[in-house]
């Protein structure tokens, strides 16, 4: 539900965005989507595109932090032009957040505001990237990810305190919204409004003409469209696998090291005894006597419990140790002193006072060498192969640091090069759509794609702590179209498509006007003067309609911004023809008797008015200080990614 009001305010890529602005420093981290350490700095080159108090944004910054965000959204969906990442609003919400960090982080100098490092290093340890298995933040998990995202842990204290300083002084303004019922129930009975309309499907097959375009009129429309046969950037990947199993051998313990680790945990292979009982808490020493006194005449603990109005407790299979910590050692001792069955106190404990029964004696005998040492050895063989494993991968790195090549790195320490055919970003290759990279190579494929052509080779874990892969780019493809001869025939059909689709406007034009002017939409699809499919009744509430994150497709959402008995034409995607849609009938919605759905709405709606405060309060800041735009400021960056991009335009 709450998409359908988020879809109000936010465009298509809100979403990438708002990790700029308030969203957390981790997930924009890991999504490669901090810059070296020049956010909003005065370090940055190029041009000055905005400036507030002593900071400023340069062209530089900008054009490098929307090739960024562009180059993410482009790994979910590998077929995103820059152009048309621009014209859906891309750029400019990247520049407006830019500047409002830049704003922001002014405004908190000129107030004296401060980030300390106590907060920022809190902040860096609950980043799941840093972490390990056991969710501990781990300094070689920290050192490796720094590295292969090329940015220093000063510029990452940076971008993490600019990131914390924003949510401080922007997140308080949306605390304790209250929204009128006056507000929050026309929202709440759009939810449950239904609309029925009818759709007319006119597709570009039923007027595509079978005579075939002359080879100038096929590099025509095939120029005038390359965008929609570009392929995305395709990559060789090159990579040595580095497991941990090159150090088994070396990693074999000796009988001394096994001798010394059952040692140290020769507390935990000793005889041992464990028990359960069942257990009585009460105020008194004369309560816990009575209760006493009814098991003994024959009641089971269990009923004279119930008897006074409480109720037995069981602790199962339990140490002395354990048994002491939870209750007392006085308790512990005397249920170790009793035997199975037979009941125990009143003690003293450190609740009050306890009654007992041990319903379970289990005994475990001492286990000696002989019998643990295969456990032992396994268990010293990982841990050893885990610190060699972790020792050469930090010597590898140490070469790279110094230096070293890719092939050099390789040849020195003996690995076995790897090349993957070209890809692009998702493993996939054009040439064969039936290839699927290795278990190896899929975790390669983000990073490597998110390195440049002279980055140094990065290690980049395939299983923590297990396997590892030393990865560099290998040969890199630039988005392009194939030659038209390759997919002639692809594009035979589309323009054929193309040209059927033009003429289907047409007839879905006709039939609109028609329609508007009092026409049945039947009977106007009847008279197109070829035969059409028939209209289709369809409709439904909205809220069922735009459930969780799911969009009903555009010709049912479009009868949602319709008048009654209006029409409209839409166009079907990939040139397959057009709707002709005409809304019937709004069936209105009313919610003031569903108190449930008016709490979840206010609680909707108050996360978006907290999040406009925010905005609001951001812009007035910038007003109060001057901060300088530069009105051309995103064009630029358009045309200068645009020439970049190449055949990504």
């Amino acid at each position: 539900m709450l998409s359908v009001f988020r879809s109000f305010i936010r465009s298509k890529f809100g979403a990438l965005f708002a990790i700029l602005f308030l969203g957390v420093i981790a997930a924009a981290f890991i999504m490669g989507d901090i810059s070296s350490g020049k956010f909003g700095s005065a370090l940055g080159s190029g041009d000055t595109v905005a400036k507030a108090g002593g900071s400023r944004l340069t062209s530089t910054e900008l054009q490098d932090r929307i090739q960024r965000v562009f180059e993410n959204a482009r790994r979910s969906t590998p077929t995103l032009q820059i152009g048309d990442f621009f014209a859906q609003g891309g750029g400019k919400q990247v520049y407006d957040q830019l500047v409002a960090a830049l704003t922001l982080n002014a405004f908190s100098k000129d107030q004296g505001v401060h980030i300390s490092k106590r907060l920022v290093d809190a902040q860096i340890a609950q980043i799941p990237a840093f972490q390990d298995a056991a969710g501990n933040f781990s300094q070689e998990n920290f050192r490796q990810l720094l590295q292969r995202e090329r940015i220093t842990e000063a510029a990452l204290r940076d971008d993490i305190s600019r990131e914390i300083l924003q949510r401080q002084m922007l997140a308080p303004l949306g605390l304790g919204v209250k929204l009128s019922d006056s507000l929050v129930l026309p929202y709440a009975s759009l939810l449950l409004e239904a609309r029925q309309g009818s759709i007319a499907a006119i597709p570009a097959m039923a007027f595509v003409d079978g005579k075939d375009p002359t080879d100038a009129q096929l590099a025509d429309f095939y120029k005038k469209n390359a965008a929609r046969y570009t392929i995305p950037e395709q990559r060789r990947i090159r990579y040595a696998v580095i497991d941990g199993e090159r150090f088994a051998q070396a990693a074999q313990p000796t009988d001394a090291e096994i001798a010394a680790a059952y040692n140290q945990n020769k507390a935990a292979y000793a005889a041992r005894e464990n028990r359960s009982v069942e257990q009585l808490v009460l105020p008194t020493q004369a309560a816990a006597k009575a209760v006493v006194d009814q098991v003994k005449g024959g009641k089971t603990l269990a009923a004279a419990a119930q008897g006074a109005g409480l109720a037995v407790s069981t602790l199962a299979d339990q140490s002395r140790e354990a048994l002491t910590a939870t209750a007392s050692k006085p308790v512990a001792d005397a249920a170790f002193a009793a035997k199975q069955g037979e009941l125990v106190g009143p003690v003293r404990g450190s609740l009050g006072w306890l009654v007992l029964r041990v319903t379970a004696v289990t005994t475990t005998p001492a286990r000696p060498l002989a019998v643990v040492r295969d456990e032992i050895v396994a268990t010293l063989r990982t841990q050893k192969e885990k610190q060699l494993l972790s020792d050469f991968t930090g010597k590898v790195e140490d070469q790279i640091a110094n230096g070293g090549t890719f092939d050099e790195v390789v040849k020195d320490n003996g690995l076995k090069l790897e090349t993957s055919p070209l890809v692009v970003s998702t493993g996939k290759q054009v040439e064969d759509e039936a290839y699927q990279p290795s278990t190896d190579l899929r975790p390669l494929l983000a990073p490597a794609f998110a390195m440049s052509a002279d980055d140094d080779a990065q290690l980049v874990p395939i299983t923590a702590d297990k396997r590892y892969a030393l990865v560099a780019p290998g040969d890199i493809v630039a988005p392009a179209p194939p030659p038209l001869a390759k997919i002639k025939a692809l594009v035979l059909v589309q323009y054929k498509l193309n040209q059927g689709n033009e003429k289907a406007k047409k007839v879905a034009d006709e039939i609109r006007a028609k329609v508007a002017k009092g026409m049945k939409l039947a009977d106007a699809v009847a008279q197109a003067g070829v035969k059409l499919p028939a209209p289709q009744v369809v409709g439904g509430r909205r809220a069922d309609l735009m459930r969780g994150e799911q969009r009903p497709p555009a010709e049912i959402a479009i009868l949602f911004s319709m008048a009654v008995n209006s029409v409209k034409t839409l166009p079907i995607s990939q040139d397959r023809g057009q709707f002709v849609v005409q809304l019937n009938a709004i069936q209105r919605g009313d919610a003031a008797g569903q108190p449930e759905l008016l709490s979840q709405v206010r609680t909707q709606l108050s996360d978006v008015v907290g999040q406009e405060y925010g905005e609001q309060f951001e812009r007035a800041i910038e007003k109060d200080m001057s901060v300088t735009r530069k009105p051309s400021a995103v064009a630029d960056a358009q045309k200068a990614l645009s020439a970049t991009n190449n055949g990504a335009q």
